[in-house]
């Protein structure tokens, strides 16, 4: 523990999947390197002996001769706010996976940093990870935990790191001589497919075909801007701020609306939220996967693509006081209301929606996230609108132009997500153009030489987002940290829209 403390180098490393430092990889281990790390070599020249393999084939029901003598494992620290998401490990011919742990001792729960193991469910000709796991093992100094690689099967995660001490451990695996034949059911081969079953997010309903006096020049009518006004903030709805906000969108394909609801709803949302985000967020870990889960809002799996909390209807007699029944209000009567798609029509001039769907989610610090996957990608254009609630004003925070650094370094709610520190910011990706054989340039967990980023949006409260998705671009919403300054509440739908009308209109612009 010590050689790796004192003498090594740590590089940093993030994705949708993970957060987490790596130092050193003892594959390779050279002979100047072993001077200044004996001990470590010397661990691994025992854990890859013939010797130790046949002991691991034995403890893992292997056959003799299974394992090869292909060295590959690493040192890793999970400092605080590091994390691995569900995944089972299949990648190339690994066989047995391994963890060993350098902790420091006395590790308790509240410290996070578990190994956790997750259940599958048989879903159609697939296994999936149910959406919590099963059962968490603490990082106990010098204690090794070990599982057989298993599509489908050996599903597992690292919980986040919750204190101020770091996770170290030595993590590697042994390797089989082939690659096993149902690569096709792994974790990284499945969110690389389009298949059936792989979706996440449902069908699209059409919005009515009222006209109501929609005027032509790019102006709400009496009538549409009326019941707008119940909702929306009233600087959004004028003819100018209509004009300028097109303005803005035409030329960066994404536009963030502060401030986006009217005072009266803005007050009650506030309110409800802040009641029910009371005991979790700003460093409070969450030991408990059923925080927040109640009659209409469910835990939405499966692990390896997804968790939150997700809000169903409302009940008839159910008052509009708490946040769930407010936001599916809003969902409701103003996000599939015909006015309101004359209005995103005036301030994208993508066209009126053709349809809609939507999800009222809740991101729980310290448990919930999305992951970016094939699944989710449209094969027509369409219009992301996303309104974000959490703690604090939703302001617009100062960044340096030419380093792109947050000018301000205070503790505030608005600063904290800005700096995308403690996640929850929503992060649009291409999809790789490799051929989906389980061997694909972003197939190891521990990759990051991933440049395919194009646009990020802060957690901001009160904030609509509206950002333009071409085919071929998945989104996500980033593991929400313990250390958030509250939970990301959200109402996310997503608008049908004619694609070739705007990329017309965008191109006689520029000529």
């Amino acid at each position: 523990m010590n050689e790796i403390k004192e003498n090594s180098k740590v590089k940093f490393k993030e994705s949708d999947l993970f957060r987490v430092y790596q130092s050193i990889d003892l594959g390779n281990i050279n002979e100047e390197d072993s001077l200044i790390f004996p001990h470590l070599t010397e661990l691994k020249d025992v854990l890859y002996s013939s010797q130790y393999r046949a002991f691991v084939e034995r403890i893992a029901c292997l056959p003799p001769r299974t394992l090869t003598d292909d060295v590959d494992c690493a040192a890793n620290c999970h400092a605080p706010g590091c994390h691995l998401l569900c995944h089972d490990d299949v990648i190339g011919t690994r066989k047995v996976s391994y963890v060993i742990y350098l902790t420091e001792r006395g590790w308790k729960e509240e410290e996070g940093g578990a190994l956790e193991i997750y259940n599958h469910d048989e879903c159609a000709t697939q296994r999936v990870p149910q959406a919590v796991p099963c059962k968490s093992i603490l990082p106990i100094f010098n204690s090794m935990a070990y599982f057989v690689v298993r599509s489908g099967i050996s599903f597992h995660s690292v919980q986040e790191v919750f204190g101020d001490r770091p996770r170290l451990s030595i993590q590697g695996w042994y390797h089989a001589h082939d690659t096993p034949t149902d690569i096709k059911d792994a974790t990284l081969s499945r969110l690389k497919s389009t298949a059936k079953g792989e979706d996440t997010e449902g069908s699209f309903y059409s919005f009515g075909n009222e006209n109501n006096g929609v005027s032509p020049d790019f102006d709400l009518s009496k009538v549409d801007r009326e019941f707008l006004l119940k909702y929306i903030n009233e600087s959004y709805l004028s003819k100018d701020s209509i004009d300028e906000i097109r303005e803005r969108f035409e030329e960066d394909s994404s536009v963030q609306l502060r401030k986006f609801l009217n005072k009266e709803w803005t007050k009650k949302l506030e309110k409800a939220i802040r009641v029910e985000d009371s005991s979790i967020g700003n460093g409070k870990p969450a030991l408990d996967h059923q925080i927040g889960v109640s009659r209409n809002w469910k835990i939405v799996g499966p692990a390896h693509k997804q968790r939150f909390l997700e809000f169903s209807e409302v009940d008839v007699n159910d008052k509009i006081s708490s946040s769930g029944s407010l936001l599916w209000h809003i969902q409701n009567k103003l996000f599939q209301s015909p006015p309101f798609g004359r209005f995103l029509k005036f301030i994208t001039s993508l066209g009126m929606p053709l349809g809609h769907r939507g999800r009222i989610r809740r991101f729980r610090p310290g448990l919930d996230y999305t992951v970016a996957h094939y699944g989710i990608l449209t094969r027509e254009a369409v219009l992301d609108a996303t309104l974000c609630f959490c703690a604090g004003n939703g302001e617009q925070c100062l960044v340096e132009k030419e380093t792109g650094e947050l000018v301000d370094d205070s503790n505030d709610a608005d600063v904290i997500w800005a700096s995308g520190d403690c996640g929850g910011f929503e992060c649009y990706v291409e999809a790789d153009d490799d051929d989906n054989d389980g061997k694909a340039k972003a197939a190891d967990e521990y990759n990051d030489e991933d440049d395919s980023e194009l646009l990020s949006v802060s957690a901001s409260n009160n904030t609509l987002s509206l950002v333009y998705r071409d085919p071929g671009t998945m989104r996500f919403v980033k593991y929400l940290g313990c250390q958030a300054p509250s939970s990301r509440w959200d109402i996310a739908m997503e608008y049908e829209v004619e694609c070739d009308d705007y990329n017309s209109s965008l191109d006689g612009e520029s000529d």
